[in-house]
């Protein structure tokens, strides 16, 4: 008998705002497939906000309000039975965020979990990544986001560690991230992946998939470090609109994409690894997952 459910996941960042809808397909003796059926996305930067002056403006609360009522809108009309909303760094860091929380409730219904860095870590290594993980072989699985970058060490299909630092591609853009705190995460990394022989990274955000995108290559292939420094290169040597008219880039990815692919670049460096995979999973994935293993509170529609 064959069961199909759909579950929802919204995704607040501090570069844009996601709703995923997925079928959740359950067949009698087979595993629980997770198909993706909908992704919508809003460029609304709160992290520009929020870094800098610490709070959530009043023409991106209105955006945001009015992008929540369209969420819920869409997920009734989807038939949702489950969902889940996670705010993550801006959110948390606002002065106003709890506020803007409760008003999104009052007008939308939708109720909104600002999560801390661990527990947005913890939920996007619980994505799938049985379908790209060798259990053989030692990850360091990089999720880049703006406020911050997720870190989780994977060994032999286990995840063994993992850390969020406020390292993200809109504090950068902004200058805010000081020799400190790479220092930090240049250490983090060295302990926690040199005691393996060869290290691989798992690549995740919408900077590295459009990277991986313009590569042409096969979803089983990975970028070498060659390329993504030669790539680098090439986006530091283009203008602002020359990354917009001759790579096709969107407005509020052609800025963010150079320091988002710093980082990718540094976790490379300091693992010692040659190539990154990008399985095209990150955050409201792990949240769909969540929800069906109820290793997070969700609500209904």
């Amino acid at each position: 008998m064959l069961s199909i459910k759909k579950y929802a996941a919204i995704d607040i960042g501090s570069n844009a705002v996601r709703l995923l809808i997925s079928n959740i397909i359950e067949e009698k003796g087979q595993p629980v497939r997770f198909k993706k059926n909908s992704l919508v996305r809003v460029p609304i930067r709160l992290g520009a906000d929020v870094f800098i002056k610490q709070k959530i403006s009043k023409i991106n609360t209105e955006r945001l309000v009015d992008t929540m009522k369209a969420f819920k809108l869409l997920m009734k009309s989807h038939n949702v039975v489950k969902y889940k909303a996670c705010a993550t760094s801006a959110m948390r860091e606002s002065n106003n965020g709890k506020k803007i929380v409760d008003r999104i409730f009052n007008e939308s219904d939708i109720q909104i979990d600002i999560i801390d860095g661990e527990e947005e870590a913890a939920i996007i290594a619980a994505t799938d990544l049985q379908k790209f993980v060798d259990k053989n072989k030692t990850y360091l699985y990089v999720d880049v986001g703006g406020g911050s970058t997720e870190f989780s060490v994977i060994h032999k299909g286990d995840k063994v560690v993992s850390k969020s630092f406020k390292i993200g591609t809109v504090r950068l853009l902004n200058d805010m991230v000081n020799k400190s705190t790479w220092n930090a995460l240049e250490q983090w990394i060295k302990a926690n992946t040199s005691t393996y022989d060869k290290v691989r990274v798992l690549g995740s955000g919408g900077n590295i998939n459009k990277i991986f995108k313009l590569s042409g290559k096969t979803i089983d292939k990975p970028l070498t470090f060659f390329y993504l420094t030669s790539f680098y290169n090439i986006l530091q040597s283009y203008t602002y609109n020359e990354r917009i008219t001759e790579l096709g880039l969107n407005q509020d990815r052609a800025d963010v994409i150079i320091p988002a692919t710093r980082i990718y670049l540094s976790a490379m460096k300091w693992s010692g690894a040659k190539h990154i995979y990008v399985p095209k999973i990150g955050l409201a994935d792990g949240i769909i997952k969540s929800i069906y293993y109820d290793t997070v509170s969700s609500n209904t529609q």
